[in-house]
């Protein structure tokens, strides 16, 4: 009988996903972590980006001449050390203390991408100092040139390698959990969410020394002392959510590194994506936050991947919280995936130590899957798909 291999950076308490998750349900309060993991409406494509993917199977090749696999991938003329990164979540520093930074320190440190959201509690130059630069920066499309100037200058200043343009948020996803908590930033101080707080002296503690969270890119451009009616106003005239031809062109003129556009899952979309110069798109479903009686991301994705793979970068991220998934994901036509609240649950469990547990145990994983598949290139786990 042969024996696992252990991970010796891996926290044993905590080998999977959903066991960070159940450990953070316990350390954040659940006002911050319902926002963690609701979905839009009745969450029924929440739970469906899960199911999809985890439908797919693989065929391994036992008896095949195999030496050893190799995870590194080539993306945007730079090698990362895996084909997963950390996707951009909003309001982060509500949900645990600082993990902005914690989560960008741990991807440069492993060389895996991590993309900073605009509504994030960190700012630009903070992450650009944190990583050398090496990050990307998913921009909720201004609805003024100004401000889409001088946030794009201030990325192109702090290094940011990849721009991501959000297209689907065109409106804001209704999300009862939310509604019934009052989420607001800052959060709303019911006397309900007072005694959870109060029920969670780690979260409490953290936050008192980093500081109440707040919305760092956007502060140059926010009035002073908004109060919580002040500030929805703020972000609705603010952000002009729906992508066109024309600002993704303008963005294209604009932005001298590479372009991604994130939401694509369709065909009439991909191809003015490819006609306005993008270098590459992220299907997604914004997490299943927007649009419950949409598609899955994974269902899209083979589709497009057979159809446009050879002219543009094709990524993905939902549903995904495993190195099978991972591996499941790859060989249905995505170049890299992305994940967000596997690496939340992460820091909620484990503070500055949760970017680099879930890191870890999605390599440990998806090297696994690799060896069983006798697959010795992420590029060649699409011959191991089964139809």
């Amino acid at each position: 009988m042969s024996k696992q291999k252990s991970n010796p950076l891996i926290d044993t308490r905590y080998p999977s996903v959903n066991d960070l998750k159940t450990k953070a349900s316990k350390r954040i309060p659940k006002f911050a972590f319902e926002y963690l993991i609701g979905g839009a409406n009745e969450e029924i494509n929440l739970a469906r980006n899960k199911s999809d993917i985890q439908e797919i199977t693989l065929m391994p090749e036992y008896l095949k001449a195999f030496d050893s696999c190799k995870t590194d991938t080539k993306l945007f003329d730079h090698e990362y050390d895996a084909p997963f990164g950390i996707s951009p979540i909003g309001l982060q520093g509500l949900i645990w203390p600082n993990s902005p930074e914690i989560l960008a320190k741990a991807a440069a440190e492993h060389n895996i991408p991590f993309i900073l959201s605009t509504v994030t509690t960190t700012s630009i130059e903070r992450i650009g100092d944190i990583t050398g630069g090496k990050f990307w920066f998913q921009l909720y499309h201004p609805a003024e040139d100004k401000v889409r100037d001088d946030v794009l200058l201030r990325a192109e200043r702090a290094g940011c390698q990849v721009l991501v343009a959000l297209a689907d948020t065109p409106s804001f996803g209704i999300r009862y959990k939310d509604v019934r908590n009052g989420l607001a930033m800052p959060p709303k101080m019911s006397l309900r969410n007072i005694l959870q707080i109060i029920a969670k002296p780690v979260w409490a503690m953290q936050t008192l020394y980093y500081g109440q969270p707040n919305f760092a890119t956007l502060k140059p451009y926010m009035p002073k002392h908004l109060n919580l009616r002040q500030l929805g106003k703020f972000m609705n005239d603010t952000f002009d959510g729906r992508l066109s031809e024309q600002k993704i062109k303008a963005l294209r003129d604009l932005w001298k590194g590479k372009l991604v556009i994130k939401g694509i899952v369709n065909e009439h979309d991909m191809e003015k994506a490819i006609a306005c110069g993008a270098d590459g798109i992220i299907v997604s479903n914004h997490g299943g936050r927007q649009l419950d009686a949409g598609e899955s991301t994974v269902k899209p994705l083979k589709r497009l991947a057979d159809k446009y793979g050879d002219k543009i970068t094709i990524m993905m991220d939902g549903g995904i919280r495993s190195g099978p998934d991972i591996a499941r994901c790859l060989a249905s036509g995505a170049r890299l995936t992305f994940m967000g609240r596997p690496f939340m649950y992460g820091t909620g469990a484990l503070g500055t130590q949760g970017g680099h547990q879930v890191i870890n145990l999605f390599k440990t994983q998806f090297k696994q899957v690799m060896e069983q598949l006798g697959c010795e290139n992420v590029k060649d786990l699409p011959d191991h798909l089964i139809p």
